[in-house]
């Protein structure tokens, strides 16, 4: 299920690097909000440079909820994470408070807003049978599987988004009935006058330059040293963890593939990538409103825009 809309929810979103935490710290004081973390990294303890995990100063002082929750050998589904989001509204409410959510998980916010569709569980076989498959037979394989099953699904995957292909493969094997069908309840949105949804809009060229001055300040701030601690526990990452841009790209420079100079590349590039899928899909829910923003940063200036926006909403409606 969605979150309820009595609920005094808001969400900040925005692709990385955007200046989300700054900009919710500051919405979150206007609104008398706690902030929900909406980053499906955050939730480990230990990763903390590559994340961009917020500071205790960062804060604010504003309470933080779903941060440094689970241990990284730990995996983290979706339907937990929306357990741990709910367990945690009903907390805020109790006090009073509303729940800022702050982060740029997309399909953590899709969830929020609309609920999920309950699949089977992961079958790690067949996953390993289904990525050996295009390994063997080539780039587009799975995709034309999945267009021979489920061409509404595949309209909507691109071809070398091998993860979400493989779980639509997934699906229908386990259920033997299309996930697009499965989903329809998650496509239905609302719209943005009915929310308060939020991205931060950067220009394109702007917020690659961003995205590449943050990999540089992470290596700086010591990435490599954050991911050999963790490659070195007893306990191996999750798979959900080893997923996370800069990590698996740490991790193989430790294992001798990649010399350091070319890891911040690649690093810098696979975010700009990353960062060009997450307002991808932003501009595909209903839900969201865009916010203009540019360099200089002003996060109280960007934080008012946004307060004033619902306000407007509200006046409109009285």
């Amino acid at each position: 299920m969605p979150v309820p809309p009595f609920l005094d929810c808001w969400y900040l979103t925005g692709p990385t690097a955007a200046g989300k935490t700054a900009v919710g710290v500051e919405l979150a004081g206007r609104i008398g909000a706690e902030i929900v973390s909406m980053d499906s990294m955050a939730v480990y303890r230990g990763m903390d440079i590559g994340t961009a995990k917020p500071t205790p100063a960062e804060r604010g002082g504003i309470p933080h909820h779903l941060i440094d929750i689970l241990d990284p050998h730990q995996p983290c589904s979706l339907a937990q994470y929306l357990g741990a989001a709910g367990s945690t509204l009903e907390q805020t409410a109790l006090r009073g408070r509303a729940a800022l959510f702050v982060g740029g998980t997309p399909l953590y916010l899709k969830a929020l807003l609309r609920g999920i569709f309950e699949g089977p569980p992961a079958d790690w076989s067949l996953r390993r049978r289904l990525r050996d498959e295009e390994a063997v037979h080539g780039p587009g394989r799975l995709h034309r599987r999945l267009n021979s099953i489920d061409p509404a699904a595949a309209a909507r995957l691109h071809p070398n988004d091998t993860r979400r292909l493989i779980r639509a493969l997934e699906v229908f094997e386990k259920t033997g009935r299309p996930i697009s069908e499965l989903q329809a309840q998650f496509e239905i949105g609302r719209p943005p006058h009915a929310c308060r949804v939020f991205v931060l809009d950067w220009p394109r060229q702007t917020l690659y330059e961003r995205v590449n001055r943050r990999v540089e300040a992470m290596f700086a701030a010591g990435l490599v040293e954050e991911v050999r601690r963790l490659f070195q526990n007893a306990i191996p990452l999750s798979r959900t963890a080893r997923q996370a841009v800069g990590y698996r790209e740490v991790i193989e420079h430790l294992e001798g593939r990649h010399s350091l100079e070319e890891t911040i590349d690649l690093v810098q590039r696979h975010t700009r990538h990353f960062a060009k899928r997450q307002c991808t899909w932003f501009r595909s829910l209903s839900e969201c409103r865009f916010v203009p923003v540019a360099d200089p940063l002003c996060p109280s200036e960007i934080a008012d825009r946004i307060a004033a926006t619902v306000s407007a909403d509200r006046g409109s409606f009285a």
